[in-house]
């Protein structure tokens, strides 16, 4: 309570003196970069989370109280449990959109483009054509992305192969073929019992693969991989978070490679 008591003052001290236009702000970098790629040069868009870092477990700053500040719309995925806080003790007049739901395939990567496409049309309608024109381009782009990954993974053979995934990862793991035996959640949920049930289902399975997600953490994932004879492979759903990945589609990019150069080997 001390924290968000000493940001709402922060807060207050900022809003004394800022001044400036509308803003639309994003919680983390996927629909920032979404959001930003759809209006271009158009309509400033903001990041209240550096690159690479999750959402829920990050630590709100003052510097995060003027990204708001002047914000006339606040997209959020709807697991960051201090967004509302954040708004208020910045006395933020944004509407806060929540966009619930993954980004992690190329089709969900269009979905979510679209949508925020839609509000942004609906809140700056005369800057539609041009929001319509960029969302497109970049659409195209995710298409053709998903048509060269799926591609990939026939050549390489995924069809089929059993893995078990950290649920987070597990809509990607199953879009490129791979057949997910079992999924399990985030590690602190967990226990040795769960540790000996996926062990004896990986077991059955012959899963080839454990595939972690790596905001949520890798230690579980590694001793499960351990215990089964199977790599363990680990995914980022966040772009900025590994090498190579400073956009969503590097990110999707060096996820299907991770996989691909993984069971590549046991072919």
């Amino acid at each position: 309570m001390r924290r968000i008591a000493q940001l709402a003052v922060i807060g207050l001290m900022i809003a004394g003196s800022a001044a400036g236009g509308e803003t639309v702000v994003a919680t983390h970098a996927v629909y920032a970069e979404f959001a930003r790629t759809v209006a271009g040069e158009e309509i400033e868009v903001g990041t209240i989370i550096p690159s690479g870092f999750c959402p829920a477990h990050y630590d709100l700053s003052p510097r995060d109280l003027a990204a708001v500040l002047d914000a006339s719309l606040i997209l959020y995925s709807g697991f960051e449990p201090w967004i509302e806080t954040l708004a208020d003790a910045a006395g933020s007049d944004a509407v806060l959109v929540q966009l619930s739901g993954l980004w992690n395939t190329p089709e969900a990567a269009i979905g979510k483009t679209e949508e925020i496409r839609n509000l942004l049309s609906d809140r700056f309608p005369t800057m539609a054509d041009v929001l319509e024109s960029n969302a497109s381009t970049y659409i195209e782009q995710l298409r053709a992305l998903g048509d060269a990954l799926q591609d990939r993974a026939l050549s390489v053979g995924v069809s089929g192969v059993p893995v078990i995934c950290m649920e987070w990862q597990a809509s990607f793991v199953s879009w490129l073929g791979f057949h997910v035996a079992a999924t399990y959640e985030t590690p602190e949920g967990l226990s040795l019992r769960d540790l000996v049930v996926l062990t004896s289902e990986g077991l059955n399975a012959g899963a080839q693969l454990v595939i972690d997600n790596l905001q949520s953490g890798i230690d579980f994932g590694a001793k499960l991989a351990r215990e089964i004879g199977a790599i363990h492979v680990v995914l980022s759903n966040f772009p900025g978070a590994m090498p190579r990945t400073a956009t969503v589609i590097d990110l999707l990019t060096q996820n299907a490679e991770a996989l691909f150069s993984a069971i590549e080997p046991l072919g």
